[in-house]
């Protein structure tokens, strides 16, 4: 695997944490974060806060991060981007996908079996973001960082170890091209952001959900349902996240509060990220093993009749890519290239 130099150190993150939130009475500037999910959720503990009071240490008390967690500045989850947009918040983190069709470039790393390590491909996404999204599609917006969750599986009530037992399963799907991917494997799919998962499940309005193992913490799926289907080699399917900020306000910042932001944005946060999502993965495996749950590990030749359902994804996303006057076919070679060079 090539690295970048490690972001942060994770040990002194809850230092870091005290020591910038506190920041706030001095700061000249602040800034309100606003994300979907609780603050004890693995993203916002473990990546947001700690980056939050990085920030605010490095910019010397000219700028302090305030987090607003599960939606406490209002609204629904597919509201925030255009939240950040229209500067009813400063910063959000969100999914990409909760706002389908307006980021068509980066839906190429959702694309079935695509991704490897969400460290290998984070880095991979910044890349082709800046090459290929940071001035036409995200233009109206100042992305802090790009990155993916790690391998996304299958939870379900009952067990799926091949894609006849998806059939009549309704399964929860987090962007478009995820809930295509359900269809295509035989399932109903129902899109939903992750915040309305555990309900959904409880009222048997889903009988499964797509999710990576990282989430199932803060959803509480494997108390819910008791089988897991993963998949070795490639990803069944990962989503992607932006750490997105109002582009005036950014503007805006003085000198050094901006020198903050960016020395804490870009290439090495978004892989810094991605390898937080990868070791995130780790709680929520051991507490769906502690429960004794079923967890089904699909094996490489098994991967193939699921890879050969879910190829049609692949020439309807070209398609809908040449219609927006995009080369799909090469953001594909170009998103595998990288992703298989960032693996190594």
């Amino acid at each position: 695997m090539k690295t970048r130099r490690q972001f942060l150190n994770i040990a002194g993150a809850a230092a870091l944490a005290t020591a910038g939130f506190s920041a706030q009475a001095q700061a000249q500037e602040t800034l309100n974060l606003h994300q979907m999910l609780p603050p004890q959720a693995a993203v916002p503990s473990q990546i947001l806060e700690p980056w939050a009071a990085k920030v605010a240490e490095e910019s010397n008390g000219s700028l302090t991060i305030k987090h607003f967690p599960s939606m406490q500045l209002g609204g629904t989850p597919p509201e925030l981007m255009d939240q950040a947009k229209d500067g009813v918040a400063d910063i959000v983190w969100t999914v990409i996908g909760y706002t389908p069709g307006r980021y068509p470039r980066s839906e190429v790393f959702e694309l079935p079996f695509m991704a490897t390590t969400a460290e290998a491909t984070s880095m991979a996404f910044w890349d082709m973001f800046d090459e290929h999204m940071k001035d036409t599609e995200f233009k109206d917006l100042h992305i802090i960082g790009t990155w993916v969750h790690g391998p996304g599986l299958i939870h379900t009530k009952d067990p799926v170890e091949t894609p006849e037992d998806l059939q009549g399963m309704k399964i929860r799907g987090g962007s478009r091209l995820v809930t295509n991917l359900v269809e295509k494997l035989g399932a109903t799919a129902v899109g939903m952001p992750v915040p309305a998962v555990s309900e959904a499940l409880s009222k048997g309005v889903i009988d499964g959900t797509t999710i990576p193992w990282e989430v199932t913490t803060a959803v509480k799926s494997s108390e819910l349902v008791t089988n897991h289907t993963e998949f070795t080699g490639n990803s069944l399917y990962v989503l992607g996240f932006v750490l997105a900020m109002n582009k005036d306000k950014y503007e805006s910042l003085p000198d050094e509060a901006k020198a903050a932001l960016d020395a804490n944005s870009g290439a090495e946060f978004s892989a810094w990220a991605g390898k937080m999502m990868d070791e995130l993965d780790a709680p929520g495996l051991k507490i769906a093993e502690d429960l004794g749950n079923n967890i089904i590990t699909i094996d490489a030749e098994g991967t193939e009749e699921w890879k050969e359902l879910a190829q049609p994804i692949y020439e309807e996303w070209v398609a809908d890519m040449e219609s927006k006057g995009i080369d799909g076919q090469a953001l594909i070679d170009q998103a595998r290239a990288k992703i298989d060079e960032y693996s190594k």
